[in-house]
């Protein structure tokens, strides 16, 4: 009975303490720091958020660039069903999937040739990339610009403008995020 009242004294002000105040000083410091972040990174069009600029969303259209394919389940880019496919590259059912895909991809873009970039034919670990890299948004350029009809160049500028790069250089790849480069086509109205 004497080890009780510590104890119940102890779980009370453990609970206070990282259940309550330390969560509330690490959402105040992080609204106040990085009020973008903390927010989930949201990009506007006007006063209405169309997406964040951490989660890809599924464009189909000829107008606009698309992103890597998602294996996020049933619908695209479901941020509830994060993950990859898990398929094997030995597996038939990725090597029918990347097909399709190429397919679909020289389909909707048959002034390329050559080979098609890695990122629009295969999906991350996550599903959820909102970026590409800077091979596979040129390799749209064209169907984006006849589709708008915008010059070629006008696009690429375009494309440079929302390229993040990697810093240093030895850091990663540079990429470009859809969602933003496509806020960019739309806003070009």
């Amino acid at each position: 009975m004497t080890y009780l009242r510590p104890a119940l004294v102890m779980l009370i002000l453990l609970t206070l303490i990282t259940g309550i105040a330390y969560p509330l000083l690490t959402t105040g410091l992080a609204q106040l720091l990085f009020p973008g972040a903390a927010n989930g990174s949201l990009l506007y069009r006007g006063d209405k958020a169309v997406g964040s600029a951490l989660i890809g969303q599924n464009f189909t259209r000829a107008d606009y660039f698309w992103g890597r394919p998602s294996a996020t389940g049933d619908s695209a880019y479901n941020p509830l069903a994060s993950a990859g496919s898990n398929l094997a590259a030995t597996n038939p059912a990725l090597d029918k999937a990347i097909a399709e895909r190429a397919a679909q991809l020289r389909q909707a873009n048959p002034a390329m040739s050559g080979p098609i970039p890695v990122d629009l034919l295969t999906a991350s670990g996550s599903g959820l990339d909102p970026q590409i890299s800077i091979a596979a948004a040129q390799y749209q350029l064209a169907r984006v610009a006849a589709a708008r009809h915008l010059p070629p160049e006008q696009i690429a500028k375009l494309i440079e403008d929302n390229t993040d790069r990697a810093t240093p250089n030895f850091m990663g790849e540079s990429v470009v995020n859809v969602l933003k480069l496509n806020l960019a086509l739309d806003a070009l109205k």
